[in-house]
């Protein structure tokens, strides 16, 4: 019987030529070389299936002329990363499935998968035609989509700033740690970011002149109290990590929160409430918002995306 072979982590990015694959190469190559990982090249061919009375379904093979095409992306990929990145270590892949089932298959837990932003904008992107969507929900481990600008390079391959949104949940737990770990990368700054919205049902100044403590002072107690409970779970048992910690805490629909804190920010890392079922597809909506709007890269962290599968 055959031992079990451990992976190695790698740094995983789809890339067909386009600007939005080579804004995510570039952010790629900057990341495999700040965690010393091996940089996965990967060029989805998206090959249709055929479905056999005799077999199980098979995809068809490339042709000469397609296998030439991918070789020559995967070619011009490397050569790029590497004159971006000259330490960036590289290995390419073709793959014959479509590209969000490419990335995901040559992946595991503990690697990082990144993508660019084609698709993203538009009321399609809410399902599952949206590559960066539907990577982002189902990975199983945490993905980077990065924007480009108008030369096709992203607005930063740098981790010196780092902005996290959080609540109670499990989910913004488990973002903040990854946070935590990216922002040690390069020994920068993490912005913790909690928001709240605060209904009113009543007159707030009448409440508070018949001797109700204004909701504001209640929710601001909370969150003071949230974050800084979080916080000294993300850095427990994580002497050796060099970072700083600024705190927003502010009254604001979570996405313009998170977005507003990240104006001078190198990334932004989010959770996704993905299910892992047909509805698992879609990303959580703060998540979304995030990934719509941010001219950053997000990073998200799909369920589960940083655990082993069992």
């Amino acid at each position: 019987m055959a031992g079990h072979q451990e992976h190695t982590p790698k740094v995983v990015v789809g890339v067909d030529g386009s600007d939005h694959s080579r804004a995510a190469l570039e952010w790629s190559a900057a990341e495999a070389v700040r965690r010393g990982a091996v940089l996965r090249i990967v060029h989805a061919l998206g090959m249709p299936l055929i479905v056999s009375a005799y077999g199980g379904p098979a995809r068809f093979q490339p042709t000469e002329e397609i296998s030439g095409q991918a070789t020559s992306v995967l070619t011009e990929a490397r050569a790029h990363a590497t004159e971006q990145e000259p330490d960036v270590e590289t290995e390419t892949v073709t793959a014959l499935e479509e590209a969000p089932l490419a990335l995901i298959r040559q992946s595991h837990p503990h690697d990082l998968i990144v993508i660019g932003t084609r698709g993203l904008g538009t009321v399609a992107s809410l399902f599952v035609g949206s590559v960066s969507v539907r990577v982002a929900a189902q990975a199983p481990c945490p993905v980077v989509v990065v924007p480009h600008d108008d030369q096709g390079r992203p607005a930063t391959t740098s981790l010196d700033r780092l902005v996290v949104g959080v609540d109670g949940s499990r989910n913004a737990r488990r973002a903040l740690g990854l946070a935590v770990d990216m922002t040690a990368e390069s020994e920068g700054e993490l912005v913790v970011v909690n928001s709240w919205e605060v209904p009113y049902p009543y007159d707030p100044v009448a409440m508070t002149a018949a001797g109700f403590q204004p909701q504001e002072d209640v929710f601001e107690k909370q969150s003071e109290e949230l974050v800084a409970e979080l916080l000294a779970e993300a850095l427990e048992d994580r002497d050796d990590v060099n970072i700083e910690v600024s705190v927003v805490r502010t009254q604001s629909n979570p996405v313009d929160a998170v977005l507003r804190a990240a104006d001078e920010a190198d990334a932004i890392v989010v959770g996704s409430r993905g299910r892992g079922t047909v509805t698992g597809l879609l990303l959580g909506s703060v998540s979304q918002g995030i990934l719509h709007r941010s001219h950053i890269p997000v990073v998200v962290l799909p369920k589960h995306g940083d655990e082993d599968e069992g």
